[in-house]
């Protein structure tokens, strides 16, 4: 039977045989509205090389997209980069299937695997700068720790210069495409962005020590593969370039005011805050957690030098859209950012100082005095709101100037 799944020719030797998932919307908590890819390439050396598997369900579509080139049955190598499981899934039972003589990981991918899949064969660790010789064609695998697991790793085609980065470099998003030069731009820097806000922004700093090992290694990059979204191969610069322009997190004129409001007190503080912010220069992104995911927020965040939060006071506490996204942007770290809290209450008032404790712990430097309303804010508490988003935008301005 024909295979109903076909492979996308990367070079004439490299294939993509990866699985498209158009309905995934959440991945972590983060929201993929354009679904994903994951990515796996098969190698046409003398021995035959399969990097990457794909998330369990998707089995049959990467054996019908190999099959479209090659017998499976043919496969000698397997490389795992990355052991999570849209990446390994099916892992095992591609192993039990096709038998290979070898399957390849980073000593940390070794353990990772054998605590997550019972496997009928020993995985060979291979140590960071280890070259694997695949008979015509040379392997070298460079280990990337905390990008973004500990087991993570990228392997380098010396004959063909295609570096496979795993989840570096990489988005979720769907589409027909393989490669980059096919789609939109804004859409590749966009969801590029939301990637990097929601899955690698913890690990930031390691961004440029990457950088730096890839430019001393000597390889000379024709195309970057990732594990998700299109195959880089017209502007893997441009990408390289974003990737160390969002782990730098400089401040920038843009403010992200996110809020929770019961009554729309809180949403009117929000909105005056904003109208000071924009007096003085600073674009500011109102974002009700009623209305927009908290990816979106991080999104924003992202390329942000103030972060302020707004919530009325519900049974002693923050409303749960804001615990959601300050527990959320907590885990992922942003730096760089100045800040404060606000929010209408009607008898206790514990919200504002809650919040203004998380941004704290996550090292946002606040700006004024928390900010609080009781009930429905008249002309003079707005007039609070209004200035305090001035002063936010002075000290902003400062800093990005500094």
């Amino acid at each position: 039977m024909e295979a109903m799944y076909k492979a996308v020719k990367l070079t004439d030797r490299v294939y993509w045989v990866g699985a498209i998932d158009w309905t995934i919307r959440d991945f972590h908590g983060y929201t993929t509205k354009r679904g994903s890819t994951y990515n796996a390439y098969l190698i046409l050396a003398d021995k035959i090389t399969l990097i990457d598997t794909v998330k369990a369900p998707f089995k049959e579509e990467l054996l019908s997209r190999v099959a479209s080139v090659v017998d499976p049955a043919a496969i000698d190598i397997i490389i795992s980069n990355h052991s999570e499981m849209d990446h390994s899934g099916c892992l095992s039972e591609i192993i039990d299937l096709i038998k290979p003589e070898k399957v390849y990981a980073s000593a940390m991918g070794v353990k990772t695997l054998k605590e997550m899949f019972p496997l009928g064969t020993e995985i060979t660790p291979v140590k960071d700068g280890e070259t694997v010789s695949l008979g015509n064609m040379n392997l070298s695998f460079m280990e990337t720790r905390m990008l973004h697991w500990p087991d993570s790793m990228i392997s380098f085609l010396h004959e063909e210069g295609i570096l496979f980065s795993q989840d570096a470099f990489g988005m979720h998003l769907a589409t027909a495409e393989r490669f980059d030069d096919e789609i939109d731009p804004s859409i590749l820097q966009f969801e590029g962005a939301t990637y990097f806000a929601n899955i690698l922004l913890p690990y930031a700093n390691l961004i440029p020590k990457l950088a730096e090992r890839l430019a001393a290694s000597g390889w000379t990059f024709t195309m970057v593969a990732p594990d998700h979204g299109p195959v880089w191969r017209r502007d893997i610069s441009g990408i390289v370039g974003s990737y160390l322009r969002w782990a730098a997190q400089k401040p920038t004129l843009k403010a992200v005011i996110a809020y929770g409001t019961m009554w729309h007190s809180t949403e009117a503080m929000a909105r005056h805050i904003g109208e000071g912010l924009a007096r003085e220069g600073v674009s500011a992104r109102i974002m009700s957690m009623d209305a927009f995911h908290r990816s979106d927020v991080v999104h924003e965040v992202l390329d942000a030098g103030a972060l302020i939060v707004g919530s009325a006071t519900l049974n002693n506490n923050m409303l749960p859209g804001m615990a959601d996204i300050l527990t959320y942007m907590k885990g992922l770290r942003p730096a760089n950012l100045i800040g404060a809290a606000f929010g209408s209450y009607g008898w206790s008032g514990e919200a504002a100082g809650q919040m203004m404790e998380i941004l704290r712990e996550m090292k946002v430097e606040p700006v004024g005095e928390i900010l609080r309303v009781k009930h429905v804010p008249d002309r003079e508490g707005l007039a609070g709101c209004y200035a305090l988003g001035e002063t936010i935008a002075r000290v902003l301005r400062a800093k990005v100037d500094a």
